[in-house]
This record gives structure tokens, sequence and C-alpha cells, in this order.
């Protein structure tokens, strides 16, 4: 996958316009822009409500290129199903000529892992002809930062503050990834667009694969993060440096990891570039780093690396 990516080309059509309404610095808007160059323009997108719907389609006016539909926090991986059941009835009865239509449901990890996770749940083990992405911000961003099932343990948001008797978030990130893949669909993968090529040839991969298929995307916030715009990507990569975010994909079962880290980076060097961690004592640090070795071991188990 790697020498794959290194000749990997970026699109230069844009399906996701400028002139949107995102932060400065908003790691997710990248992804987004990315995934939406390798989906190209025969495309239905179904859209959770959450900061990607906001920033882009402020009335009048849209970011978007494609046909896009907005939905409610619980419903999209069902107006996808639909969509997707849809399009099929229409190619039957000849309605509608039979080229490939690319369905795709989207959205951040409060819609997804959530609020959404019963509709998602339902057209996965329903095997529908679709791609779900997934944009993890690590909470829910656009309300004000509070806690999701997707915020790291020990991180600080409005909901989990930091205090005489609290730590943050209390509980570990939930693994939406591995619970794609118990509904034994036949793609998977992490992505992150601090790695772009990479994030590329698994959307392209994805659109290659008939049935359901999931992406989970990394997505740094400089406002809920409380960190330096600039950084984002630096951050995107320490992610994956440290095993914190682990690029991986999942195809039939089988996993493999795309971007293979020789030498784990500490994971201060990750922490201490966002003030959402800035409380963290030293106990605390060390806790998160043998937990996030032991993952990413586990991960090397799966993948064959060890």
């Amino acid at each position: 996958m790697e020498q794959t990516a290194k000749k990997t080309s970026i699109p230069s059509e844009e399906y996701f316009a400028p002139g949107h309404r995102a932060c400065i610095g908003c790691g997710e808007v990248l992804a987004l822009r990315l995934v939406c160059k390798a989906l190209g323009k025969d495309v239905i997108i179904a859209n959770a409500t959450g900061c990607m719907e906001i920033v882009s389609s402020p009335f009048p006016n849209t970011s978007w290129e494609v046909p896009w539909i907005h939905t409610l926090f619980e419903n999209t991986a069902a107006v996808a199903s639909g969509i997707e059941g849809a399009l099929k009835v229409l190619q039957r009865k000849k309605k509608i000529s039979e080229k490939e239509i690319t369905v795709v449901g989207m959205g951040g990890d409060g819609g997804t892992s959530d609020i959404g996770l019963q509709a998602l749940s339902g057209a996965l083990e329903r095997g529908h002809d679709f791609l779900y992405v997934c944009f993890d911000n690590e909470a829910y961003m656009n309300t004000g930062i509070q806690r999701s099932s997707s915020t790291p343990y020990g991180a600080m948001t409005t909901t989990s503050p930091p205090g005489k008797v609290s730590i943050g978030q209390k509980t570990w990130k939930k693994n939406m990834p591995a619970i794609a893949v118990a509904h034994n669909i036949p793609y998977v993968a992490t992505a992150n667009p601090s790695y772009p090529r990479d994030l590329i040839n698994k959307v392209n991969k994805a659109k290659s694969i008939k049935g359901a298929k999931y992406l989970h995307v990394y997505s740094v916030c400089p406002t809920g993060w409380r960190s330096a715009p600039e950084r984002s990507i630096q951050l995107g990569k320490l992610a994956v440096e440290t095993g914190l975010f682990p690029l991986y994909e999942v195809e039939h079962g089988q996993y493999r990891l795309t971007k293979k880290v020789s030498k784990i980076k500490p994971l201060d060097e990750y922490l201490k570039l966002q003030g959402r961690f800035r409380h963290l004592t030293e106990d605390l640090r060390k806790e998160i780093q043998e937990r996030i070795n032991q993952d990413y071991a586990q991960l090397q188990k799966k993948a064959g690396e060890v």
C-alpha cells in the first residue's frame, strides 16, 4: 500500500467548493475535500447534522457540487440505504441509466458512534451497497465541544471538565472500526488527511467493492482540541506515528497495516500540542501510553506483523 500510495495522483477536480465557513485549520474539512475528490461526480451523499453540514450549507448557498441531502443525526445510514434501494429499482425499471453511482453516508463521531449507531448497524447488517464515512473529531464540536463516545480518555470537554475529582473524559474511546468489522462487511478502513494518498486509495478501493463499506477518518479540530490551527497536519501525522490512530484496512476480515510505524514515538509529543490534555498528570499520561501500546500490539498481531 505504501508503494502504491506514492504513485497515486490527487484529482484536481473540486466537488466541495471553497467559500465554506469551516474554522481555520479544520482537519475535518480537509478530509472531506479529499474524500469528495476521490468519490468523483457520480455520487449521492447523505450527510448528518454536524460541523460539515453547517459550514457547507448556509442558506441560500452551498459548497456541494454533487447531489447532497442533509439528514438528521440519527438516520443518515437509513437515508443512504433508501437512496441505494431506490437507485436499484429505478435502474431495474430502466427509469435511469445503469451507470455506477456511489451512495455515501457521512457523519461525525457523534452522528456515527452515538446517535446514528442504530441506523448504521442496521444498514451494515443488511449489506446495502454504500460507503459510510465517519469524520472523527472526538466530540460534539458543532454544538459546544460536548463529549462523545469517541472522546479520548482524559480529554477535557465542556461536559467532561477536569477538576478535583475528575480527570476529564472517564471512558476509553469507542472502537468504531472494530464494531463495523463485527458486522462482517467486505471493507473497513481508517484514514487520515495528513496522509492524503492513503486516504484517496481507500476511497477508491471502497468504491470498487460491492456491499457495505466503512471508512473512519481522523479529523483534527483546533477549536475543540485547543490546538494551533497551523499544527493540524502535524497532529494528524503524530496520531499515526505514536500508534494512537493507526492506518489499516480490513478486507473480507483480513487486517493489513497500510502505514507501518517501525518505532513508535512517545505519546507526549502528541499530547503537549493540545490544551484539552494539559491537566493530565504524569501517571495518567503513562496509563494512556500503556493502553495505546497494548492496542497497537493487538492490531499488529491481527495484521500478522508479529
